[in-house]
């Protein structure tokens, strides 16, 4: 739709014609976008589509944040805007102010919340008629609080209806600026320091809204709004109790809902009230808690005609009274009023919302959360609206690791935790501080892995591999990322581990190996890092090879000497060099006298039950079927490691349960038609028949479908295979005869083995108790 114009501005074509109806929305979700999607590059011509109404239409526009500069404004000067919302656009300068009077004679609502430069000029001279390279630079250039712009005046903006100039500079004379305007029926002046009040009266017959928050009230003050008799809502609360002089008496209360009779919503939140204010305990009405006015537990809202839609107490003891004469109350007694606060103070009051989700997190940590969709939509949105916020950035990411939780799983659609998990990524990238992270990766502990973070898998491993980076970070944050990255890449394509190893994965567990070996520690990190360089290396001869490049043979030998008792440990290591010695071309490296008799030595070992002695063998096999010619060394000699080997196999019993997972037998048939080796074909046609004969119904389908059973036939038809191989390959087969014909046959009622990949409610638990690191902290 689109072409270069002059000076590379970016044109739509004169056949296109966007309607407002599509334009807002285009605006609308790149904003979205911009602040939610870390993929999302913000792009400086984006604005200029919108220059021109014959090809494009825009009505209702909202931008929050840094990401607005002066041009983009001046780009949509020529647009006839109904709605313009401006929201902690701190980069906006009084050019913009001049911008604004392009759009005079049609806004009727606007926005500056938060805006705190825009009455002030930067550097450069004001300039709003041709777009020029030195304005573009005047972008970069902070606005000077030290030089505010006078000239602007809202005269002519005669349509104006709807105006929040909430957080004014004091500078600015609220009285004087908003003067010229007659029309007035909505006003937030929240923040704003008020020179005088009597101005509020001339819109006496018109204003329906007024928000005062933060505004310190005063006799003059409230005597002003009481000749407001049209009011519908209005707001006169404050952040806290603290630092306030003015009390909130019954008289006041019984004043305000006596005069301002339309009043359908009230917010006196963080107000300290009086005692008399309500009605004694024993006094109260029986029964179900109730919103008549004529049972209200608070004496002056006995006086309302009928309750109101909304009724803000927040931060008051009003809320804990039984009756309260209102629809919708925020408050914190309940957990219906602490939602109703999160929802009614997140877009423009981040400092109350974040005490609120505060709240939220103890009631679903200590009690039960009956409103779990709701609460999870609000925090959401919390998180999503301020992603710069640190606060609300930890309490949010606290509040929803217990709302993701296996208790309320199952009330949750696969696109609300898609959500969760955006806005997780979203907090574990802005910060790097020890509680945010800590909590994300809790929270990400809750889904199935790697199932539920396959849509954002390349984004989760860069951010847990960033979180590892440090030589010395938070020991809790570094075990719960380390489990995470394990869990990610077991039970995933080779194509993802080859991404992931791409990524410096292999390098970054090796660090961690290496910064514990220095250590002299051998913990959960050491061997949840080698367990992830098992799943990783397995079938990717990429990254067996960057384990070998990267030292991984040195640390292997390391841990070895200086743990000579760590099971798991041992193991894992094994493990892996057994994916490093599946691989043809990277064998010859492990073909050297010191790792051969490392391998020889653990043949004999007796730890983990048959691992270690069984993944040793499987290292030796691999290097044995390449035949004696590629066999340079005269110790140890070939035939003494194949004996040791047979001895190690004739050894095992062949009914153990096995810490192994297998997704191809792949490795193995490939020993079986061969006889350059016999040890080794015997040694995978023992594994075949353990697992066929412990796990049939996993393993004996998984045989048959990769033609394993024509490859034992062979063995039993070559002269140089063993008669005890033979036999074991007949037993092999005749236990997959037996599963074909009764499929439903298992294993004993015994369970399977243990997979390596660990599901949410698992990790989570582990995470939080097993991996010894605190509750999520708020």
């Amino acid at each position: 739709m689109c072409y270069q114009g002059f000076r590379n501005k970016l044109c739509m074509r004169s056949d296109i014609f966007l309607p407002s109806e599509i334009c807002d929305k285009l605006v609308n979700t790149y904003m979205e976008l911009v602040h939610t999607d870390s993929n999302f590059e913000p792009r400086e011509i984006f604005f200029q589509l919108f220059s021109d109404p014959r090809s494009t239409r825009l009505t209702r526009v909202q931008l929050r944040e840094n990401f607005v500069l002066d041009r983009d404004l001046e780009a949509i000067r020529k647009q006839d805007l109904i709605e313009l919302h401006l929201t902690y656009c701190n980069n906006l300068s009084s050019r913009s102010l001049k911008t604004l009077t392009s759009f005079r004679e049609t806004l009727v609502s606007l926005s500056l919340f938060g805006c705190n430069n825009i009455f002030h000029r930067k550097g450069a001279p004001l300039a709003c008629t041709e777009d020029t390279e030195d304005e573009d630079e005047d972008d970069e250039i902070p606005a000077s609080p030290q030089t505010l712009e006078t000239d602007f005046s809202f005269q002519g903006f005669n349509r104006l209806r709807l105006l929040n100039l909430g957080g004014l500079h004091e500078d600015v004379e609220a009285e004087n600026l908003l003067k010229p305007l007659r029309s007035i029926t909505s006003l937030d002046l929240s923040n704003v320091h008020l020179q005088g009040t009597a101005f509020l009266t001339q819109w006496r017959d018109r204003l329906a809204s007024l928000v005062l928050y933060n505004v310190d009230l005063s006799e003059e003050l409230v005597s002003t709004v009481l000749e407001l008799v049209n009011l519908r809502h209005l707001d006169i609360s404050r952040e806290s109790r603290r630092n306030t002089k003015f009390k909130m008496t019954r008289k006041i209360l019984t004043v305000i809902v006596q005069r301002l009779v339309n009043l359908v919503s009230l917010d006196i939140s963080g107000h300290i009230m009086l005692d008399n204010c309500t009605v004694p305990h024993f006094e109260e009405a029986m029964g179900r808690p109730s919103s008549e006015p004529c049972k209200s537990s608070i004496y002056p809202f006995q006086e309302l005609k009928r309750p109101l839609q909304f009724l803000g107490l927040y931060d008051t003891t009003l809320c804990n009274v039984t009756h309260i004469p209102a629809y919708k109350v925020t408050g914190s007694k309940n957990e219906d009023q602490v939602l109703n606060a999160i929802e009614a103070y997140t877009e423009f009051r981040p400092e109350l919302a974040h005490r609120a989700i505060n709240q939220l997190f103890d009631i679903a940590r200590i009690q039960h959360c009956s409103q779990l969709l709701r609460a999870l939509q609000l925090v959401i949105a919390a998180l999503k609206c301020h992603k710069y916020d640190k606060s609300i950035q930890v309490t949010g990411s606290a509040a929803l690791f217990y709302l993701t939780n296996t208790e309320y799983r199952s009330d949750q659609s696969v696109r609300l935790r898609r959500e969760v998990i955006q806005v997780v990524l979203n907090g574990m990238e802005q910060y790097q501080e020890v509680t945010v992270q800590r909590n994300c990766c809790l929270t990400l502990c809750n889904f199935s892995i790697p199932e539920e973070l396959e849509f954002q898998y390349s984004r989760v491993n860069q951010l847990l591999l960033k979180i590892l980076e440090p030589a010395r970070q938070d020991e809790s944050i570094q075990r719960i990322a380390v489990h995470l990255c394990n869990a990610l890449v077991c039970q995933v394509d080779n194509h993802h581990k080859e991404a992931v190893g791409k990524m410096g994965f292999v390098k970054t567990m090796l660090n961690l190996i290496q910064k514990k070996l220095q250590d002299r520690t051998c913990d959960q990190v050491m061997e949840f890092s080698w367990s992830a360089l098992w799943n990783i290396t397995d079938e990717t001869p990429d990254n067996c090879q960057m384990f070998l490049t990267c030292r991984g043979m040195s640390l292997f030998l390391e841990c070895l000497e200086e743990f000579p008792d760590k099971q798991e440990l041992h193991r894992n290591m094994l493990g892996l060099l057994g994916n490093v010695a599946e691989v043809k071309s990277l064998r010859p490296q492990l073909l050297t006298p010191q790792f051969i008799t490392v391998f020889s030595n653990l043949l004999e070992s007796k730890a983990d039950g048959i691992e270690v002695s069984y993944n040793a063998c499987g290292v030796l096999s691999h290097i044995m079927f390449d035949g004696p010619e590629v066999w340079m060394m005269d110790e140890p000699r070939r035939d003494a490691v194949m004996d040791r080997m047979w001895e190690a196999i004739q050894s095992w019993d062949v009914s153990s349960r096995r810490n192994i997972n297998y997704r191809s037998f792949e490795p193995i048939l490939r020993l079986l038609p061969q006889s350059i080796a016999p040890v080794s074909q015997h040694w995978a046609t023992w594994a075949l028949y353990n697992l066929v004969s412990v796990y049939p119904s996993k393993y004996c389908p998984l045989l048959i479908k990769e033609g394993g059973v024509s490859l034992l036939e062979k063995v039993l038809e070559l002269e140089s295979s063993q008669p005890e191989t033979k036999d074991m390959a007949r037993k092999v087969m005749e236990q997959c005869e037996t599963f074909k014909e009764d499929p439903m046959e298992t294993n004993n009622g015994q369970e399977m083995g243990r997979p390596f990949s660990v599901d949410a409610s698992g990790l989570s638990q582990t995470a939080i108790g097993g991996l010894g690191s605190r509750r999520p902290g708020s």
